[in-house]
């Protein structure tokens, strides 16, 4: 698994021009993409870093503020562009795969005691944000 982690100040993410989840706090956006060999076990190193990062300001953790997670699945994170001109997607988990893999990080981040909204996956979503900092992070699990 892999994800983008923003430090942000608000973040919104809307379907069909309605706002389907947002923060409007200081918290994280956790862009989440999912490969064929991911399981269990990497959704719950993900969800311990997305948790666990000292990357809020003052070296805090989402964990110690308290503050929210806005996550998002995001299959282009596994995109290969290394020839041509046209990614190629085959290193993403298909939508059957990675739906429940990116549900259980939202489930084990839950369990955790933290705040998460989620965008829809699948659909076509228009994520908004603002970056804190600019503090943005790509984490392997």
């Amino acid at each position: 698994m892999r994800a983008v982690l923003q430090r942000v100040t608000r973040a919104a993410v809307t379907v069909d021009d309605e706002t389907v989840a947002s923060i409007d706090r200081p918290g994280l956006v956790a862009l989440v993409g999912v490969t064929h060999d991911d399981g269990p076990e990497q959704v719950e190193r993900l969800a311990r870093k997305i948790a666990e990062l000292r990357i809020l300001r003052a070296e805090h953790s989402v964990l110690d503020d308290g503050a929210p997670v806005l996550v998002v699945s995001q299959f282009t994170l596994y995109a290969d562009t290394r020839k041509g001109r046209r990614p190629t997607w085959n290193r993403a988990a298909p939508g059957h795969v990675a739906e429940p893999l990116v549900e259980g990080v939202v489930t084990a981040l839950r369990a955790k005691g933290v705040e998460v909204t989620t965008g829809v996956f699948g659909a076509d979503m228009a994520v908004e944000l603002v970056n804190d900092g600019p503090v943005t992070l790509v984490v392997e699990a």
